[in-house]
């Protein structure tokens, strides 16, 4: 058992170490080390959390194929250039909901450098705005009804007799995640030195060519032409997610059926909700293609579309590995796990974390780690409150949004330090990441445990 796990935790960091692709190509080499070398039955591949990304990537895709994408964006600008005081605050409310919108956290290589522009014009260390903006783009994942890890956790939920639903989710997420963010926000307001302070900024500035390198550049979308037809296809999508988020709420509302009370979703005989989520982004997808000039070519070509797709074979290889280790030997981790679990439930918020840390993915925690939380008797509302945890992978500083965050600071003060673990990201990141899941287990758990109880079968 130690030996196959220790085969699974190398599969994990070997794929890290390359990134992008290879998460779940590699761990099909522990997922054949395990069936064939040692005889493990094979676990099952999430199959529905694969086909709600493809389909929520494809919907996104055409969003930003089409010019919708860049008119978001275009409006966050506006904003953040209208009150460039308070950036270090705006900035990951931005990437946060630009996340929460679109369902991956991939959208803030576009609003960064624009982050980076403002912060340095008024003479803010772009430091401060730029880690938490970064890992905001990230912590909106769990807040976003089409994201993988919201639609995993609801599926993965109602196998396991706890019928929460997307909106559920999201009235713990939103405000957890929103209340870390501003935390860690206040604690980047004064981070570092004021660049008028630091010596090697100014040492930097001195020599003219890199004054012309920091201060030259003038990243903007404001100068980008939105077409009527862009400015359709936001429509479209928006309008998609107001649809799946009623459809969710069929599921909340009970109403008398031959004298017995059952949800709305089941008096008028609705599809699951993922198959809901997967019907209506393809329909949107499909309206900005026909409507809204969105060409197929520049849908699959964009960065929405392929980090997407890597989403899924990474999901795809990393869920049926942790799958197939943890189904054969559930009973010794019900005895290993199961006296810890009971008496301190929300400790498996550690084990989402470090996780995390290792697979960069929160789709792939949630749909790995989760049935083996069910499976040790954690109750639902204890994993609801704790899904914040699922993000640790700002620990390691590999993550692209991360690095790209760090090149598109052209002053240097957000960066990789000399020891790996001492970042940019790291404090922005513990901060958010404690907080959020400590609010997010009070509010299930103290405040209103009645509430999020009730859903269970």
């Amino acid at each position: 058992m130690i030996i196959q796990l220790l085969i699974v935790l190398a599969a994990l960091y070997v794929g890290s170490r390359y990134g992008s692709l290879a998460l779940g190509a590699i761990s099909g080499i522990g997922l054949a080390i395990l069936v064939f070398g040692f005889g493990l039955k094979p676990g099952t591949p999430p199959t529905d959390v694969i086909y709600i990304i493809i389909a929520a990537v494809t919907c996104a895709g055409t969003l930003q194929a089409s010019g919708g994408m860049d008119w978001m964006i275009q409006v966050a600008e506006k904003m953040l250039r209208k009150h460039p005081r308070h950036i270090t605050f705006l900035a990951p409310v931005t990437t946060f909901f630009l996340t929460v919108l679109v369902g991956t956290g991939h959208v803030v290589y576009t609003i960064m450098p624009i982050i980076c522009d403002i912060a340095l014009k008024k003479g803010i260390r772009p430091e401060r705005p730029c880690g938490v903006a970064s890992v905001a783009s990230q912590v909106g994942i769990t807040c976003s009804p089409i994201a993988a890890a919201v639609v995993a956790f609801v599926t993965i939920s109602n196998a396991n007799g706890y019928m929460v639903t997307i909106p559920h989710v999201l009235m713990v997420t939103i405000p957890a995640c929103l209340i870390g963010l501003m935390c860690a926000a206040a604690a980047s307001y004064n981070r570092g030195k004021d660049l008028t302070d630091d010596k090697d900024f100014q040492a930097r500035i001195a020599d003219p060519e890199q004054r012309q390198y920091i201060y030259g550049s003038n990243a903007t979308t404001l100068d980008k032409v939105i077409t009527k037809e862009a400015k359709a296809s936001v429509y479209v999508f928006l309008f998609s997610l107001l649809v799946i988020v009623a459809f969710a709420f069929c599921q909340m509302i009970h109403v008398t059926r031959n004298g017995e009370s059952v949800t709305l979703a089941s008096a008028i005989k609705l599809p699951k909700m993922n198959l809901i989520i997967q019907i209506i982004m393809l329909v949107a997808a499909a309206c900005n293609i026909m409507f809204c000039k969105a060409q197929p070519k520049r849908a699959v070509g964009g960065a929405v579309w392929q980090s997407g797709m890597v989403a899924v074979v990474a999901i795809y290889g990393i869920a049926w590995l942790a799958d197939t280790y943890f189904s054969n030997y559930m009973t010794e981790m019900k005895a290993m796990l199961g006296g810890m679990v009971e008496s301190y439930p929300w400790t498996i918020a550690l084990v989402f974390f470090l996780v995390s840390v290792l697979i960069n993915s929160q789709g792939a925690v949630v749909v790995s780690m989760l049935p083996l939380a069910y499976s040790l008797g954690i109750p639902g509302p204890v994993l609801l409150g704790v899904l914040p945890s699922v993000y640790g992978y700002f620990f390691i500083p590999n993550y692209p949004s991360d690095i790209a965050t760090v090149n598109f600071d052209r002053s240097g003060t957000t960066k990789i330090g000399k020891y790996l673990l001492n970042h940019s990201f790291m404090m922005p990141g513990l901060i958010s990441v404690i907080v959020s899941t400590i609010i997010g287990y009070l509010i299930t758990n103290v405040f209103f445990p009645g509430f999020f109880a009730s859903f269970m079968s």
